[in-house]
């Protein structure tokens, strides 16, 4: 199966870059994933858009919405638009 090049972090819009640069200071890097979505700048806002939604989510409801939910929402939304993992 053909593999899908990452995205040269420094080559990329504005707003993807702002986020780049937050995963590099809280993970050391950015996210693999975000490599692949920062293809497309549509794609990478509705992937964003659904970890912003939990987070927010999860703030709104005191915690209660920890991170191995969080994992499970989203790979539930993703079999629900096709997005097979």
């Amino acid at each position: 199966m053909p593999r899908i090049p990452e995205v040269d972090p420094d080559d990329v819009s504005p707003r993807i870059k702002a986020t780049f640069d937050a995963q590099t200071e809280m993970f050391g890097a950015p996210l693999k994933n975000h490599l692949l979505y920062a293809h497309d700048d549509d794609l990478f806002r509705a992937a964003r858009g659904v970890w912003s939604g939990l987070d927010k989510a999860a703030a709104a409801t005191g915690g209660k919405i920890d991170g191995a939910l969080s994992a499970l929402i989203n790979r539930r939304v993703a079999a629900r638009v096709g997005c097979v993992f």
